[in-house]
């Protein structure tokens, strides 16, 4: 059993993110089937076009984001749900005026992260 505070965690930056980072609040090392990250965005950040390939459910804590799924584009904030399937092309950019944050469960499986060029979209 693992209990911790999120204050403990070491928050890294996301090397492919503007003004991004990342927490490992429960690693595959510790949950036997997900994993527990905490995102967070400073106003102006976020990631540009990527997939992975595990899927992304996704809890907004605070602030305001335009997200990408797609060929769709929507406008989440403090309360929302999200879902990625596993392989979707997706970005993120904080549009509010505070830091971005949510939470974010992966399954323990082999993760390629992959940038998309906007040229070949």
């Amino acid at each position: 059993m693992t209990v911790k505070h999120t204050n403990e965690v070491e928050a890294k930056n996301v090397a492919a993110g503007k003004d991004t980072t990342i927490q490992v609040l429960i690693s595959s090392q510790e949950g036997p089937n997900f994993a527990l990250r905490k995102f967070s965005m400073l106003p102006g950040g976020g990631m540009p076009r990527h997939t992975n390939e595990v899927e992304h459910e996704q809890y907004v804590l605070r602030g305001h984001a335009k997200i990408g799924i797609g060929d769709e584009s929507y406008e989440v904030k403090s309360g929302d749900v999200v879902f990625i399937p596993a392989g979707a092309i997706h970005f993120y950019e904080n549009v509010g005026e505070e830091s971005f944050e949510f939470l974010c469960i992966v399954p323990n499986k082999e993760d390629t992260i992959t940038i998309v060029d906007e040229a070949n979209c």
